[in-house]
């Protein structure tokens, strides 16, 4: 089982579909609804200076503990700040782009390492 845990839909394509339609239907293998509350990067302010603050980051907000047989979709930053230890998460690989380059879908799903 996959579930979303970013704001929005993710749209998975075959590996064929090009870049540059405005159409969302051609190729679409799946569409993975979002979660009501998705997992977010905290962050804790340690202070700082006049330019710059310190900020610890690395803490998810709204990320279930592992479960068997469950798969998670979460932002990059997520998955980048817990890569080490959760072998869980997946996020959206190889994007597709509309015309206009905004991407609406990805071809895969990479597990960040």
């Amino acid at each position: 089982m996959i579930l979303n845990l970013t704001p929005h839909p993710i749209r998975l394509y075959a590996a064929e579909r090009e870049d540059g339609d405005d159409a969302l239907m051609p190729h679409l293998l799946r569409e993975i609804p979002p979660e009501p509350v998705p997992a977010r990067l905290a962050t804790i302010e340690l202070g700082g200076g006049i330019t710059f603050e310190l900020v610890e980051f690395g803490h998810a907000q709204n990320l279930p503990p592992k479960r068997d047989g469950v798969q998670y979709i979460v932002s990059l930053v997520v998955a980048l700040a817990l890569a080490d230890r959760r072998s869980d998460l997946l996020v959206p690989y190889r994007e597709v782009r509309n015309a206009s380059g905004t991407v609406i879908g990805c071809r895969s799903f990479a597990q960040p390492v």
